[in-house]
C-alpha cells in the first residue's frame, strides 16, 4: 500500500494535520493523483543536488502533462482547468529554483510519515498531550467568537456615529434657518415653538454622542481585555507549538486563524479610530456646554493608539524557524558560510501595507558573526500561498568574523555547540499617520563551524526547546535545567518519527530509560547525563550513540524500521527472555551497545539435550552495510553445520514471522545459490551481546574457506575446529 494511501485511512484529526502542510507551494491535487511516482523519487537527495532537482522539476511538469491528456479525454472540466493552473504555477514557481520544490516534497513526505507515526502510537505524551488540551481548543472558539462579536459591535457603531451625523445636519439646517430670519420674525409663536423643538434636538444630540462615546469606550476595552487574556495566550500556544514541532513534535497549526483574528482586531480598532476622527468633525461644527467630546475623545483615541500599538509588535512573528535546505530536519542549526532560510509574517493582513514593510535581517550583537547576503526584503501578499503578508529570506548566510575565529581552536566542543545566537529582525510601519516600529528574533540559533557538530548542536535545541518556553534566553547553558524524563522520552520517540517514519513504542523506550540508568521514578535527568558524560565503559555519549542509530536507520535500513521489523532497542536480558521458549531459528534485530551505528541479530537455537543456546554475529556497521543490502545478507547468511553443509540459521522473525514473508519485498535480487555474502562456523559463535574482537565470531568467506581446503588437511581443519570447541 502507498504512503498516500494509509494517509488517506486516518482518522479525521490527523488528515486535519496533513491539510495544514499542503498549499500551492505543492497543492494536495498534484499528491494525489502522482502519488506513487512521487514516492518512487528521492526527493531528500534532490534538494542537494540542483542537476538532479531540474530533471525531477521536469519529470514532475511531464507527470502532470499526461494527466492533463488523460482527463482531457475524459472531458473532466473542473479537474483539467485546476492541473492547467497548478502546471503553470509549479513551472513559474520552481523554474529558477527546483531544489526549493525538492525540499518541499520531501518534507512532506516526511511529516505524512510522521503523522502515519503518531496515528499508529497507541498512547500519547504528556508534552503532545498538552498540546491538544480541551481548555486550549474552547479558548481559541472563544476567541473568535469574542473576535466577531467585536467586530460586529465595531459596524454597529457606525451606524450610530452615521445617524448622530444626520441628525447635526438637521439641527444645524434647522438652526441657520432660524438665525437667517429678521429679528421681527423671531419673536413669532411658530419661531418660538421652533426654538423648542431645536432644544429638544439638541438634548438627543447630546444623548446619542454620549451613547456613540460609550459604545466606543465598550469597544476599546473589549478589544484590551481580549488583547490582555486570551489573544496573548493563544499567540503563546501558538509559538510553543511551533518549538515542539521544531523539535519533531506534532505540526503546529492555528497561525492562520490567528492572523484572521489579529486582522480584525486592526480593522476594527481603525474603524473606531475614524469614527472618533468623525466626531472630530463633529465638534468643530458644533459643541456647547458640557459637550462630551472633547472631554472623552482625546482619551479613547490614547487608548486606540495605544492598542494598535501592542497589536501591531505582537503580529510580527517569525513563521518558518532558520533552517539549512540540506538539512531541513535539523533546523536552528546553522553553519557557517552555507545558506539557510527563514519566514516571517505580520499577522495584520492589510493591503495598504503590501510590498510598504521592509524587514532587515540581523544577527545577536556579539559581533562575532556577521550575516552575508540579501538581509533587507519587503514584505508581500504575492509569495504567500495563503495570501499572507509575509517575507522569506533565502540566501542568507552567517559568517564568522576573524577577530574570533582566531580564537576558536581554544574553545571545547561542548562550548561551541552550546553558545546560542539569535536571529533578529526590524521594520516600521508608518499607516494612516502611525508609525511604529516592530523587531522579532528568531528562537535560539546554534553555529557549528563543521558538520560534525551537528549531532551535539542538534541536541542543544533539542534540550532548550524541550525545557523552556522562554524564546530568548542565550545564557541557557550558563545553567541548564533537568529534563522530566517522560518529556525526554516523548521527544526521542519523536527524533525518530521525524526523521525515520517510525516512533518508539514503550517497551524500546523503556530500553532507552535504563540506557540512561535512570527509572521512571527518577523524574529528572539532566543535561550532562544526556549529552556530555560517556556512557558507562563506552567512549562516546548517549546521544552520540542514538544519534549514530539514526543515521544507521536513514541510509541503510529505513523501510525495514518502517514496516516495524527492527526491534531495535532491547536489552540482552530481555533479548534472551523474548527468544528462550521460540521456535529454533527464531532471531530479532537489534542496535549494538557497544559499537556507534551498528545493527546485529540474534537467534536461538536448541542442543541434542534439550538445552537453548542463543547465537549473536558481529554487529554490521554502515561501511558494511554500503556493500549488501542487509535484507540480502539476513536472506543470504549461513554457517557451516556439523557435517560442513552450509545453511541459513535465519527462519523465523520474532515473534513467528517467517523470514521470507517479512523481509521478501526488499530483497534487491534472487540469491545466488552459488555463494553465500558470509559463512560462519558456529562453534565460534559465542552467546555474548556483542563480539569484542575477532577471536570471539570469526566471519570466513567461500574464498577463504577453499584456501584453507587447498594448504590444509581435513584433519587440521576439523583438529582446530574441535580445539576452539573444547576451549568454548
Amino acid at each position: 500500500m502507498s504512503q498516500w494511501s494509509q494517509v488517506q485511512q486516518l482518522e479525521i484529526k490527523f488528515l486535519e494535520q496533513v491539510d495544514q502542510f499542503y498549499d500551492d507551494n505543492f497543492p494536495m491535487e498534484i499528491r494525489h493523483l502522482l502519488a506513487q511516482w512521487i514516492e518512487s523519487q528521492d526527493w531528500e537527495a534532490a534538494s542537494n543536488n540542483e542537476a538532479m532537482a531540474t530533471i525531477l522539476l521536469q519529470n514532475l511538469l511531464i507527470q502532470v502533462d499526461e494527466q492533463l491528456d488523460r482527463v482531457s479525454q475524459e472531458k473532466n472540466l473542473l479537474l483539467i482547468h485546476n492541473l492547467k493552473r497548478i502546471r503553470k504555477l509549479l513551472q513559474g514557481k520552481y523554474h529558477g529554483n527546483p531544489m526549493h520544490i525538492a525540499v518541499i516534497i520531501s518534507n512532506c513526505l516526511r511529516e505524512e510519515r510522521r503523522i502515519l507515526a503518531a496515528a499508529s502510537m497507541p498512547v500519547q505524551g504528556p508534552l503532545e498531550k498538552s498540546l491538544q488540551n480541551s481548555v486550549v481548543s474552547e479558548r481559541q472558539r472563544n476567541v473568535e467568537h469574542k473576535v466577531s462579536a467585536i467586530k460586529n459591535s465595531a459596524q454597529m457603531t457606525d451606524q450610530d456615529v452615521k445617524y448622530l451625523e444626520d441628525l447635526q445636519e438637521e439641527f444645524d439646517f434647522r438652526y441657520k434657518t432660524i438665525q437667517s430670519l429678521e429679528q421681527s420674525d423671531k419673536n413669532s409663536a411658530l419661531i418660538k415653538q421652533e426654538m423648542l423643538a431645536l432644544q429638544a434636538m439638541l438634548n438627543t444630540l447630546d444623548y446619542k454622542r454620549k451613547e456613540v462615546l460609550s459604545k466606543i469606550g465598550r469597544v476599546i476595552h473589549e478589544i484590551d481585555m481580549l488583547m490582555s487574556n486570551m489573544l496573548t495566550e493563544e499567540l503563546l500556544d501558538w509559538k510553543r507549538r511551533q518549538q515542539i514541532a521544531c523539535i519533531g513534535g506534532p505540526l503546529h497549526g492555528g497561525l492562520d486563524q490567528l492572523q484572521n483574528c489579529f486582522t480584525l482586531l486592526a480593522e476594527s480598532l481603525f474603524q473606531v479610530r475614524r469614527q472618533l476622527e468623525k466626531l472630530d468633525e463633529l465638534l468643530t461644527r458644533l459643541t456647547y456646554d458640557g459637550d462630551p467630546i472633547p472631554v472623552q475623545r482625546p482619551q479613547l483615541l490614547e487608548k486606540v493608539n495605544f492598542l494598535l500599538y501592542n497589536l501591531f509588535r505582537n503580529s510580527f512573528v517569525v513563521e518558518r524557524q532558520p533552517c539549512m535546505p540540506t538539512h531541513p530536519q535539523r533546523p536552528m542549526v546553522l553553519k557557517t558560510l552555507i545558506q539557510f532560510t527563514v519566514k516571517l509574517r505580520l499577522l495584520i493582513k492589510l493591503p495598504e501595507l503590501n510590498y510598504q514593510i521592509r524587514v532587515k535581517a540581523t544577527i545577536d550583537n556579539n559581533r562575532r558573526f556577521v550575516l552575508c547576503g540579501t538581509h533587507v526584503k519587503a514584505m508581500n501578499m504575492d509569495e504567500s500561498a495563503n495570501g499572507s503578508l509575509s517575507v522569506e529570506f533565502r540566501h542568507l548566510q552567517p559568517k564568522e568574523m576573524k577577530s574570533s575565529a582566531g580564537s576558536k581552536g581554544n574553545e571545547g566542543p561542548h562550548m561551541v555547540t552550546e553558545e546560542l545566537h539569535s536571529i533578529s529582525f526590524e521594520t516600521q510601519v508608518c499607516l494612516y499617520g502611525l508609525t511604529i516600529n516592530l523587531e522579532t528574533s528568531s528562537l535560539p540559533v546554534v553555529m557549528i563551524s563543521n558538520v560534525s557538530q551537528l549531532p551535539n548542536a542538534w541536541a542543544s535545541i533539542i534540550w532548550y526547546n524541550l525545557s523552556t518556553n522562554d524564546p530568548q534566553n542565550l545564557s541557557f547553558f550558563n545553567n541548564p535545567p533537568a529534563a522530566t524524563l517522560s518529556q525526554l522520552l516523548e521527544v526521542l520517540s519523536w527524533q525518530f518519527s521525524s526523521y525515520v517514519g517510525r516512533g518508539l513504542n514503550s517497551e524500546q523506550l523503556n530500553m532507552l530509560a535504563e540506557k540512561l540508568m535512570v527509572s521512571y521514578n527518577d523524574y529528572q535527568l539532566s543535561w550532562a547525563k544526556f549529552c556530555k558524560e560517556h556512557l558507562p565503559g563506552k567512549s562516546f555519549t548517549f546521544w552520540v550513540w542514538l544519534e549514530a542509530i539514526l543515521d544507521l536507520i536513514k541510509k541503510h535500513i529505513l523501510p525495514l524500521w518502517i514496516d516495524g521489523y527492527v526491534m531495535g532497542f532491547v536489552s540482552k536480558e530481555k533479548e534472551r527472555i523474548l527468544l528462550k521458549d521460540k521456535t529454533p531459528g527464531t532471531f530479532l534485530l537489534r542496535f549494538s551497545e557497544s559499537n556507534l551505528g551498528g545493527i546485529t541479530f540474534t537467534w536461538v537455537d536448541q542442543l541434542e539435550n534439550g538445552d537453548v543456546t542463543f547465537h549473536s554475529v558481529e554487529p554490521y556497521n554502515k561501511g558494511r552495510l554500503s556493500a549488501l543490502p542487509f535484507a540480502d545478507i539476513l536472506r543470504d547468511y549461513k554457517v557451516i553445520m556439523a557435517d560442513n553443509v552450509p545453511e541459513n540459521p535465519l527462519k523465523y522473525l520474532y515473534p513467528d514471522i517467517p523470514k521470507d514473508k517479512a523481509f521478501g519485498k526488499h530483497y534487491s535480487c534472487q540469491p545466488n545459490e552459488g555463494w553465500a555474502p558470509f559463512l560462519y562456523l558456529p562453534f565460534l559463535l559465542n552467546d555474548s551481546t556483542d563480539p569484542h574482537s575477532p577471536s570471539d565470531l570469526l566471519p570466513m568467506s567461500p574464498s577463504v574457506y577453499a584456501v584453507l581446503r587447498e594448504h590444509l588437511s581435513p584433519t587440521v581443519i576439523e583438529t582446530a575446529v574441535c580445539c576452539k570447541l573444547f576451549h568454548s
